[in-house]
C-alpha cells in the first residue's frame, strides 16, 4: 500500500461517507455502515489508489470502471438489501458493488463477463472476506437461473431495457434496480415485480458502461 497507511484509508473512508454519501441523502445506516467498511482502495488499480476515496467513477481496465461511491451507496439503498436477502448482480467489474452487498449482509451473486476482472475480483473478494458472495464468468443479461430466483437484482450495466431473463429470475415482489437508456441518457430504475405486473420509478440520472450480450455459453 505504500504510503497508504490503514489509519489514512479509514479516515477517508469515513470522510466519503459522511461528505460524500450521507450528506447527498443515503439514509439507510446498513449501507452507510458497509460502505464505512469496505476498503475501496483494494478495488482499484495501484496507480488509483490516492483517488480510490474521490467523488468519482475511476478506470480498472478493459473499458470499465469502478463506479461513483455515491452512486454505489445510492443503487444498494434502492435495492434495500439485508440479511436474508438473494441479490443476483449484473457486472462484477471490481468486485467492489458485491463486497458492498455483502457487508450488507446480502447473499450475493455476481456475474462478470471479461475473464480478468472475474479473475481479479474472485481473488480479491477471497482475501479480504466480504461475506457470503458467489462469482460467475459469463453474460449477464441471461442472469443466473440454475440460482433464482433472486429477492432482489442489481445491474451495473446499461441497457434500453431489462433482459426479458432477468425478469423472469426475479422473485414475486422483489425489486430490480438497474440504469436504462443509452449511451448518453440513463436513469437509475427501481422496478418492483408483482405478478405479471413490473411496475418502475425514476430515480437519478447516470452514466454507465453499455450491457453486452456475450455470444459464448456462461460458465461457473
Amino acid at each position: 500500500m505504500g504510503t497508504y497507511s490503514r489509519r489514512r484509508t479509514d479516515r477517508q473512508r469515513l470522510d466519503m461517507v459522511e461528505k460524500q454519501i450521507r450528506r447527498r441523502g443515503v439514509a439507510d445506516e446498513r449501507v452507510l455502515e458497509a460502505m464505512s467498511l469496505v476498503p475501496r482502495h483494494r478495488f482499484v488499480p495501484k496507480a488509483q489508489f490516492s483517488a480510490a476515496y474521490a467523488d468519482c467513477a475511476l478506470p480498472i481496465g478493459h473499458g470499465v470502471t469502478i463506479s461513483q461511491p455515491y452512486v454505489v451507496a445510492m443503487m444498494t439503498e434502492a435495492l434495500r438489501a439485508g440479511p436474508g436477502i438473494r441479490v443476483l448482480e449484473i457486472g462484477t467489474g471490481s468486485g467492489y458493488q458485491a463486497a458492498v452487498l455483502g457487508a450488507c449482509g446480502a447473499e450475493v451473486f455476481s456475474i462478470e463477463r471479461i475473464p480478468e476482472l472475474h479473475r481479479r475480483a474472485e481473488r480479491l473478494l477471497e482475501e479480504i472476506g466480504c461475506g457470503d458472495i458467489a462469482l460467475r464468468l459469463g453474460d449477464g443479461s441471461r442472469g443466473w437461473p440454475e440460482r433464482a430466483p433472486f429477492d432482489r437484482i442489481l445491474v451495473t450495466a446499461a441497457a434500453p431495457d431489462v433482459p426479458a431473463p432477468l425478469r423472469e429470475q426475479l422473485a414475486d415482489g422483489g425489486l430490480l434496480v438497474a440504469p436504462v437508456g443509452d449511451d448518453w441518457l440513463q436513469t437509475v430504475r427501481r422496478y418492483r415485480k408483482m405478478g405479471a405486473s413490473f411496475e418502475y420509478e425514476e430515480l437519478e440520472g447516470v452514466r454507465f458502461v453499455p450491457l453486452i450480450v456475450n455470444s459464448d455459453e456462461s460458465s461457473e
